[in-house]
């Protein structure tokens, strides 16, 4: 950045003072707090996030300083604002997926037309849009979802919303506009799924594995001279002892370690 550009020292001055106001602002929410999911509490921390991001960018410009603070990201949701007994609600779901294998699809679309008996001149399973159409009409969401690989698709991220209403909607009311109303307050639980979360657990995995595999490099020997030495023995005296029951009891002994 260049001199020109960069913020006076009164500006950085002002917004270490922001974020003082910020912090007395958000101590005071958190102990007026009415609840849980207090609005006046989220709002404070929004606050509070905003002007420690605004003074640190402003730090850094200046005097090439950052501060030890890490400024969550918009990842969560905000209070729940619906009623707390609800008499209706919505699921909204969105899954993704990448059509992988073309000539798949449209070879499970042309399954589905002979099976209906579709005629010849109709070819909509000649298209990738006329395949999709095809299968998403024919199958329920679910069973494309648990069957993806076989119609030439690749799994992207899904989330799941259930959403909580005063009353049930009027049938055909909200069709012409069905994510429209898609209000984040008034979700009551919601899941994802994401590859996302796959790799870091994968890391996570890996991290342990190379951290066992050094305390098992110095272990293994030991314990296989161990294990050589007790098979040894154990034969060894599992023979004698077997050759003295046979010679002292016959069959009946053997019949009785059998048990």
């Amino acid at each position: 950045m260049s001199d020109a550009a960069q913020p006076t020292a009164a500006e950085v001055r002002a917004a270490a003072e922001a974020v003082k106001t910020a912090l007395d602002r958000h101590l005071a929410a958190v102990e007026r707090r009415s609840g849980e999911e207090d609005p006046a509490v989220y709002d404070a921390f929004n606050e509070l996030a905003a002007a420690a991001e605004a003074y640190d960018e402003l730090l850094y410009d200046r005097y090439d300083e950052v501060t030890p603070f890490e400024i969550p990201g918009e990842d969560t949701l905000p209070p729940y604002t619906g009623p707390e007994e609800p008499s209706a609600l919505s699921v909204l779901i969105r899954r993704d997926y990448a059509v992988a294998e073309p000539q798949r699809l449209m070879a499970q679309a042309r399954r589905v037309e002979a099976a209906d008996g579709e005629g010849p001149g109709v070819e909509a399973s000649n298209t990738v849009h006329g395949a999709l159409g095809l299968l998403f009409g024919e199958f329920e969401p679910d069973e494309i979802a648990s069957r993806h690989k076989e119609f030439g698709l690749e799994e992207g991220d899904s989330t799941l919303w259930v959403t909580a209403a005063d009353e049930s909607a009027d049938p055909g009311e909200w069709l012409e506009a069905p994510f429209e109303e898609a209000d984040p307050e008034r979700v009551v639980c919601r899941f994802d799924v994401s590859a996302v979360f796959d790799e870091e657990l994968d890391d996570d995995i890996d991290d342990e594995d190379d951290d066992g595999d050094e305390d098992d490099d110095g272990d293994l020997p030991e314990l296989d001279e161990d294990l050589d030495t007790n098979l040894d023995t154990d034969t060894d005296t599992d023979t004698d002892e077997d050759e003295d029951d046979e010679d002292s009891a016959g069959e009946p002994a053997r019949l009785e370690a059998d048990r």
